[in-house]
């Protein structure tokens, strides 16, 4: 028994194309709930332009022990920003993400409210080695590698895909929503007090994965452009270095020529001229990086997401279906 009891709890769950596994989700969900009624259970699925029926199975099909909303966007925007999406329309004290194949058990819900009792603001849900391919488990490794090295200390070496996560950081990610970043480094950038579990991921029940390798290099990039400034350091380093290295090649070609005149004509004056050139234009290219950085940091406005429809569903209650509101933003 949780000291706090009856605390609402929401699970942000985004859905492309996952008409198939829906039965099951919904199934595994109403279980869940049913089996855990020390605290009370809202849904939010954010389908993210969905081509299938997944919309409307969602609305038609029953949830039994939870509140249900389905939050329909107007075109694909990507698991992040359906993601925010769902937090701007939590209701609960405490939020957290899980997603349509269920390889991430729901009973961590129950492990993380422990922690969120204790005190803690976030509880993140690290991921143990599992079976993975080796292609996947170098991205994993180098992406955390980077992460850790150049945007943020306290970066977990295994990853995570699951926080959990109260009113207050929930707050601050409808206030600062960012374009083109992720939601899970900007829960960890946030501060507040923080704690981790592990756990295993299972194996999938249904569909197949949509983490394809475009959307894992979208995410290094940016990762990096959102939260770190190496990409802007390397541009200057390169430069400084070549005009280092412009330098000591001139001085280099000029001892020859005065001391052996030993060097033929035309092509070392180039190459020195080429090296000194590339080493300004590139240190030219990262202050004007920089100030761009700050600039366009400061003034995004760009929609995140687009709302198309939220629909609230009554509890145990299939046919009555009320369109709240269609939010444009």
């Amino acid at each position: 028994m949780f000291e706090t009891a009856q605390k609402l709890i929401t699970v942000i769950i985004p859905i492309f194309n996952e008409y198939a596994g829906i039965p099951f989700l919904v199934k595994s969900l109403n279980r869940f709930f049913k089996e855990n009624a020390d605290f009370k259970g809202e849904v939010i699925f954010v389908n993210d332009g969905s081509t299938d029926q997944s919309a409307n199975l969602l609305t038609e099909i029953v949830h039994e022990t939870y509140g249900a909303k389905v939050i329909n966007l107007s075109r694909n925007f990507g698991s992040h920003a359906a993601l925010r999406a769902g937090v701007a329309h939590a209701s609960g004290d405490y939020i957290c993400f899980n997603y349509a194949d269920l390889q991430d058990p729901l009973e961590l819900i129950t492990i993380m409210i422990v922690k969120m009792e204790q005190g803690n603001g976030i509880v993140w849900a690290q991921r143990e080695t599992g079976s993975i391919s080796v292609i996947e488990r170098i991205f994993s490794t180098s992406y955390a590698y980077l992460m850790k090295k150049f945007a943020f200390d306290n970066f977990p070496d295994k990853g995570f895909d699951i926080v959990m996560f109260d009113k207050k950081v929930a707050k601050e990610l409808v206030r600062n929503v960012e374009a083109n970043s992720s939601i899970f480094l900007q829960i960890l950038g946030l501060g507040f007090r923080q704690t981790s579990i592990t756990y295993k991921k299972r194996d999938r029940q249904t569909g197949k994965s949509k983490w394809t390798l475009s959307k894992k290099i979208k995410l290094f990039v940016d990762s990096f452009v959102a939260f770190s400034f190496a990409p802007i350091r390397l541009v200057s380093i390169i430069g400084i270095l070549f005009f280092l290295l412009g330098l000591a090649w001139t001085g280099y070609i000029v001892f020859r020529k005065l001391f052996f005149d030993d060097l033929a004509s035309g092509w070392p004056a180039l190459v020195s001229i080429l090296m000194l050139g590339f080493g300004i234009t590139n240190i030219a290219l990262g202050i004007i990086a920089e100030y761009l950085w700050r600039t366009l940091d400061a003034s995004r406005k760009r929609p995140v997401y687009i709302i198309d429809e939220l629909i609230s569903l009554n509890k145990g209650d299939e046919s009555e279906v009320t369109v709240s509101q269609v939010l444009y933003q």
